[in-house]
């Protein structure tokens, strides 16, 4: 049974991870390889980088958030850039708390849970392998076994350097089981674990009434303080609060500035000093990265109150915002479904690219530029050019757009998610479109209650500009069916106009195949394709030279000019071509009983849809009509 080899093939793996030795052992890996002994910020930075970075566009992007983090490249640069590369080389952002700060639905909590997911993996790999001592509740870095005096000269020697000290525990268990000898002392490697308590703790804040800060810090075990006497006996305490357990590792704070203040009193130290209060002890080392999440308001609220100002000076904010990038939102919806039970109903092309478009539109900031409209802002941050702007003109209204808040408010992905899913389920459907989308995104506007009637009233014309946009999509995907279709015509219009080209930049003249007589180049033909992809009277000589050029290097190389060798004069091809069809489409789509000739066409433009455009047989009907219906308004 392959289940039960799988069995045996992961235990044999965790048995690989198992390493026991001791203290003096471990001296010896440490200083052959370094990298174990880093610290909780570098290790996280270490992983990231790990996973592979490259730049597109003068922006980093890294590997390690890729599958689950879409659209948000400059803020995962600057999130590891300028917190965790600083922070990893011991400079002062490390003693700063990371709060990420943005709208529900944003990416948050996502960026966390990649973290700590990403952490316990790491841990398995020998590059990111963690040694702690053996017993010790708070999984303690073996090098605080090392007396201070000798650190310096540790450092010197082997370019290490040791912050903190031994907890409690470890510290009594080192005189009394040791005598004192710390190469004695075990030391095992560990695998962090947010199941088992290994390396990262998450809190999550409760009714301040009930909670108690034990859970932070761990409590006194009250039935052992007959057994040893006394309640700062490190044996009658448990060391198990979320910032013991998450030592070495990552501490989430859920919604952080909900909690009691209480229990952001334990941060103030433990972000600045790297220790916290614990019972009747001295100060407890903890290495960790404490990173919160909170939404705007709360975070506008928490500053508000002077009594937070300590807290405020030690916490580093980095806002997240949504996705602005359409094809992203996209993969955004395409992940959300891949994890829903609803993966076997076929969505019909471009039903989410609609979707991502009125979200992306609602989060956009109306720019100040003349000329420029959320449209073609859409357009740009996605990496086409519009009309008078380009890909350089993004920064601008990037920083514009930041200086407004672009992105911190708009619709967010869990709601267009939440509506596709309601479509689906309330129909019953096969297969659902972008028309479909759209309507369930209106109808629930009106039972969205936390947003004002101005607001969805802007929504709705959102939803409508979306429409537009797909509007003219559909009539492209259905025009280059129907192009395809008729193959045969657009090689016949290109070779004849490739003819006259010809004719016309060599001054020639064309014989007529069944008379013979000569006629000049036909410029109303060769003005008729080109006026299709905007080429102006001006421009028509450069262009027809451009393409014998294109055409003379296919040669060259011994290659034959084919209807897509040129990517213009293909659009240009495609779009007189549809426009001397588009009378025999209204035909064809229009009619409530096509003959047989129509029905043809009709067969021959949604086979193409089915077989290359991942249309299902309802969707390609509908896409067919839907178009027809657009020509004949």
């Amino acid at each position: 049974m392959e289940v039960i080899k799988w069995l045996k093939d992961y235990r044999e793996q965790e048995s690989a991870l198992l390493w026991k030795g001791s203290f003096g052992d471990y001296l010896q890996l440490v200083i052959e390889k370094t990298q174990l002994a880093q610290h909780s910020h570098a290790r996280i930075y270490s992983m990231i980088c790990d996973a592979g970075v490259e730049t597109v566009n003068g922006v980093k992007k890294y590997k390690f958030f890729e599958k689950e983090i879409f659209g948000l490249d400059r803020t995962l640069e600057k999130l590891v850039e300028e917190y965790f590369h600083t922070a990893a080389k011991r400079l002062d952002v490390r003693k700063r708390i990371l709060l990420l700060m943005g709208p529900v639905s944003g990416g948050k909590s996502t960026i966390v849970t990649i973290l700590k997911r990403g952490l316990e993996q790491y841990s398995r790999n020998d590059e990111g392998a963690v040694y702690a001592i053996d017993g010790c509740p708070m999984h303690e870095d073996p090098l605080h076994l090392l007396p201070i005096s000798l650190r310096t000269k540790f450092e010197e020697e082997y370019g290490i350097k040791i912050e903190g000290n031994l907890c409690p525990v470890c510290r009594m268990r080192l005189d009394e089981e040791f005598g004192g000898e710390v190469e004695r002392v075990p030391v095992k490697r560990i695998v962090f674990s947010e199941e088992q308590r290994v390396g990262i703790g998450t809190f999550t804040p409760s009714d301040p009434k009930s909670q108690d800060i034990a859970d932070l810090t761990g409590s006194i075990d009250f039935s052992t303080i007959t057994e040893y006497g006394s309640e700062s006996d490190p044996r009658a305490y448990r060391f198990d609060g979320e910032l013991n357990k998450a030592n070495r590792g990552l501490m989430e704070f859920q919604e952080m500035l909900k909690c009691d203040e209480k229990f952001l009193w334990n941060l103030l130290s433990l972000s600045q000093e790297g220790n916290f209060k614990a019972g009747r002890f001295a100060l407890i080392s903890a290495d960790e990265l404490i990173v919160a999440h909170t939404n705007e308001n709360e975070y506008r609220a928490f500053v508000a109150n002077k009594k937070n100002e300590a807290l405020q000076s030690r916490i580093i904010v980095l806002p997240i915002p949504y996705n602005l990038k359409v094809s992203q939102e996209v993969k955004i919806y395409e992940k959300l479904i891949r994890q829903s039970d609803l993966r076997g109903v076929h969505i019909a092309p471009h039903s989410l690219w609609t979707a991502s478009v009125f979200s992306v539109l609602s989060r956009l900031k109306a720019s100040k530029k003349q000329g420029m409209d959320l449209v073609k802002k859409m357009r740009l941050y996605d990496g086409e050019d519009v009309e008078g702007f380009n890909q350089k003109d993004i920064k601008d209204l990037m920083m514009e757009g930041e200086e407004q808040g672009e992105g911190m408010s708009g619709v967010d992905p869990r709601y267009v998610i939440n509506r596709i899913s309601t479509a689906l389920i309330r129909d019953e459907r096969l297969c659902i479109n972008a028309l479909d989308v759209l309507r369930a995104l209106r109808d629930g506007l009106t039972q969205h209650t936390s947003i004002t009637k101005d607001e969805r009233e802007s929504l709705v014309n959102l939803i409508a500009q979306a429409r537009r946009e797909y509007d003219e999509v559909a009539k492209k995907e259905v025009q280059k069916a129907f192009v395809y279709a008729y193959e045969e015509s657009a090689k016949s219009l290109l070779n004849n106009y490739l003819d006259n080209v010809e004719a016309f930049c060599n001054s020639n003249k064309l014989f007529d195949p069944i008379t013979g007589e000569e006629l000049d180049p036909d410029e109303q033909l060769m003005r008729s394709i080109e006026e299709q992809i905007g080429v102006s009277e001006n421009a028509k000589k450069a262009f027809r030279e451009e393409v014998l050029i294109r055409i003379s290097i296919f040669a060259r190389k011994g290659k034959s000019f084919q209807y897509n060798s040129h990517e213009r004069l293909k659009e240009a091809i495609e779009k007189k071509l549809f426009a001397d069809l588009k009378d025999v489409i209204k035909v064809t789509t229009s009619v409530s009983h096509p003959d047989q000739e129509q029905l043809r066409r009709i067969n021959e433009v949604t086979d193409r849809l089915i077989k290359h455009h991942d249309y299902c047989p309802i969707c390609a009907n509908e896409i067919v009509k839907y178009v027809g219906s657009l020509l004949n308004r």
